[in-house]
């Protein structure tokens, strides 16, 4: 190897909300770094992680991609952690016509159509409508069908594709949207929300929330008096096993999206290697215990990369964009194909609901019959199951 490393930079939200996801996917790439040195690095030369906290602000992102070329002058940009990362990166890495794959941003790309952005999440060329098509493809097939769907989200900027994917859904399975309603980022007490909620008659709730914001709505559905059918949809959260341990049998009955999870189904070569690796080493840190939501997409992301620059012989942008748009990536995740788009061009978003956990330890959630896969059906582990919600007698 040379003397001088291929510098890759990027910020993750270690700190923050969203401090949790960051620090798994910073974990997942320290470990894709130490087995690609161990390879022999890319081009003959060692690869170094330039990674940079951006507290989960998103007004520091764009600064620190500016740092990171003008200062650190490293050789390849990377995408962070979800749309809080990446959407204020996207006008510094278009100028500078930089390859930017980033990691599980939800229709990043929908308007700016940059043809050098590769996303990492398996939402495909619709990601607003396949985040959550499979919630309601299920609602649709119970008995008696549900009819009528309340929106409840966080009025940030990051609900808007989810919510906008949620109203295309629930016309196309035939539901009638009642209510939209919106609460502040600031709020603690969900209950008078929940009950405020109009008509309360509703069949479906169709949740969008953070992780804080996630773990005060479950607990305060059980308080507020409503009882839809079917409740859940959008929710960062409950992927989290810092919420599963605060939650854990509350989560019983709620219906969400996820990514990843460990059943044979999804067994594709090397993820559970990596998985074992990650779960040794995220003992007594501030990452995910179980890395399943973020792990395998954050090493995924990193296999795109390395993949590239193989296969291009270099590091110019151009021609690592012009490859990812016709190659076939093997990763953890399984072969990826991207789309014009830079999005996959085939969605694979599984529909889970929670079952049969009895207590708040994280061993609960390391069974795969705890969110049965419900959708879609080549994926599918399980099937819907009542009652929806924890009865309120319940602890």
């Amino acid at each position: 190897m040379t003397s001088e490393p291929i510098k890759i930079g990027y910020c993750l939200s270690l700190t923050g909300p969203l401090g949790a996801n960051g620090q798994t996917a910073r974990l997942t790439h320290q470990i894709w770094q130490e087995d690609v040195n161990a390879r022999g690095g890319l081009l003959g030369r060692e690869v170094a992680l330039i990674c940079i906290d951006d507290q989960s602000n998103a007004a520091s992102v764009a600064g620190i991609y500016e740092s990171l070329l003008l200062e650190q002058h490293v050789d390849l940009l990377l995408g962070g952690y979800g749309n809080n990362s990446i959407s204020p990166a996207m006008p510094l890495v278009i100028k500078k016509e930089r390859f930017f794959v980033g990691l599980m941003g939800l229709g990043v790309n929908n308007e700016l159509h940059y043809d050098r952005y590769f996303a990492m999440i398996p939402t495909g060329s619709d990601p607003n409508v396949a985040l959550t098509e499979g919630f309601f493809y299920t609602a649709a097939r119970q008995t008696p069908r549900p009819r009528t769907v309340a929106i409840l989200a966080a009025d940030a900027d990051f609900t808007k594709n989810p919510i906008a994917g949620a109203r295309i859904n629930a016309a196309q399975f035939g539901f009638e949207v009642v209510s939209e309603t919106k609460y502040s980022l600031a709020t603690t007490d969900f209950v008078p929300v929940l009950q405020a909620l109009e008509p309360r008659d509703h069949d479906v709730l169709f949740l969008c929330s953070y992780l804080n914001d996630s773990v005060g709505l479950v607990r305060a559905i059980r308080e507020s008096g409503i009882s839809p059918k079917v409740i859940g949809g959008a929710m960062i959260g409950p992927q989290s096993t810092s919420v599963q341990e605060q939650l854990g049998p509350l989560l019983n009955g709620l219906v969400n999206y996820e990514y990843w999870l460990p059943t044979a189904k999804m067994t594709f070569p090397g993820v559970e290697q990596l998985i074992s690796r990650y779960q040794e080493r995220a003992t007594g840190t501030p990452a995910d215990a179980l890395g399943y939501y973020v792990a395998p997409m954050a090493y995924a992301q990193l296999q795109v990369v390395e993949q590239a620059v193989r296969e291009t012989g270099g590091l110019v942008d151009a021609d690592l964009s012009e490859y990812s748009h016709a190659a076939r990536f093997q990763t953890v995740v399984g072969d990826v194909r991207f789309a014009e788009s830079g999005e996959w061009a085939q969605p694979r978003v599984l529909t889970v609901q929670f079952q049969n956990i009895s207590s708040n330890d994280i061993s609960e959630f390391r069974n795969p019959d705890a969110q049965a896969v419900v959708y879609p059906a080549e994926y599918a582990s399980g099937t819907m199951t009542f009652p929806y919600i924890v009865p309120r007698g319940n602890k």
